[in-house]
């Protein structure tokens, strides 16, 4: 019996040892494991990626007085952008957008239409923002970089993929010149919202020689139409005035029930300091989309920039297919014509295909 108790009592110990050893690694484990998580992004914190890849030529683009060869060169740019989103509350959002590409900055691009990244190679911060609630039904944000319209409503449910035609006519109204914003929205019920919004400067906030710009939005959603009304007042750079550009645009769609929907804008815009008789432009667009296949059509009408109240008109058309090869990549060509109102330059015809990846 002694010698039983004797190997049991041995046995117990060297139990004891390999556990103690055991609990050690694993207490070594979760340190190294707490590190890792300390560096890694939080649990609320979500990350999205996209590339585009254009290709494509326009004829007519870049010809000037004496010059009699356009833009014609087939050309290829990438754009490349990650967001990052961060929610502390499960109800408010921080928003980083990182970016890089080498399409022209001053839209000199013949891909310009496609309004892709530009700037270097090298990611850099595009916009910042921080979106939090007010009570149930008020919502607010400031940023930088941000459009002041972020938290507006338009009615439009076309989705072409041209710079020029793809805000729906309201062009100016939504403001969008950058730089330090806050805005607010409210949400009363039944499809019902309403927003402010302001941008300006990052140096001279709403000061007397920074340009500021201030809108309004109302909108009512119905589950096949909406309505949208929005106002824009602009600082104007005329010093000898200190007139105010203002605008005022109605947009509105309706989707039928086969994947057809049409949607049209219009904008009335008051240029400060301009003569009585080059003082008011406008803008406007009408647009048509629907589901082929597997992916979407669309084809669109509208003014090139505002039209200036005694000038020429200037419109463009555009036709576009957006395809889906999968569920990251998107396949879009666009053909579109851009009407030039100086004498003796050609109207621009631009042919061109968008690879998008997101994932």
């Amino acid at each position: 019996m002694s010698a039983l108790a004797n190997e049991v009592t041995i046995s117990d110990f060297t139990s004891a040892e390999q556990i103690a050893v055991t609990s050690s690694r694993v207490d070594g484990l979760e340190v190294r494991l707490n590190n890792i998580e300390a560096g890694s992004f939080s649990e609320t914190t979500t990350a999205s990626f996209s590339a585009d890849f254009a290709i494509g030529a326009v004829d007519g683009k870049g010809i000037s007085s004496g010059v009699t060869e356009g833009d014609e060169d087939v050309q290829a740019v990438y754009g490349f952008q990650i967001d990052l989103n961060t929610s502390f509350t499960g109800e408010d959002s921080l928003d980083v957008s990182i970016d890089a590409g080498n399409s022209a900055a001053d839209g000199s691009s013949a891909l310009a239409e496609f309004d892709l990244n530009t700037g270097s190679d090298a990611l850099t911060v595009d916009g910042i923002s921080y979106t939090f609630p007010l009570g149930d039904n008020l919502t607010a944000i400031v940023g930088d970089n941000v459009d002041g319209s972020a938290l507006f409503t338009t009615a439009c449910a076309y989705g072409g993929p041209s710079n020029t035609l793809d805000d729906c006519g309201n062009v100016n109204a939504a403001i969008t010149n950058g730089g330090a914003m806050a805005g607010a929205s409210y949400d009363f019920g039944n499809g019902f919202t309403a927003a402010i919004g302001y941008a300006g400067p990052e140096d001279k906030i709403m000061t007397k020689e920074s340009l500021d710009a201030y809108g309004a939005n109302v909108a009512y959603s119905a589950d096949n139409y909406g309505i949208s009304l929005t106002y824009g007042s602009i600082d104007s750079d005329d010093t000898a005035t200190g007139e105010n550009n203002t605008y005022t645009a109605l947009n509105a769609y309706y989707a039928f029930d086969n994947g057809l929907s049409i949607s049209g804008g219009y904008e009335l815009g008051e240029i400060g300091g301009a003569a009585v008789t080059a003082d008011e432009s406008t803008n406007y667009f009408l647009g048509i989309s629907a589901e082929a296949g597997p992916g979407s059509i669309g084809a669109a009408l509208g003014t090139s920039g505002g039209q200036i109240e005694g000038s020429e008109e200037e419109l463009m058309y555009e036709a576009y297919y957006s395809y889906p090869i999968n569920d990251g990549m998107t396949i879009t060509p666009l053909v579109y014509v851009k009407e030039q109102a100086t004498a003796g330059t050609p109207d621009q015809t631009g042919i061109m295909v968008k690879t998008s990846f997101s994932f």
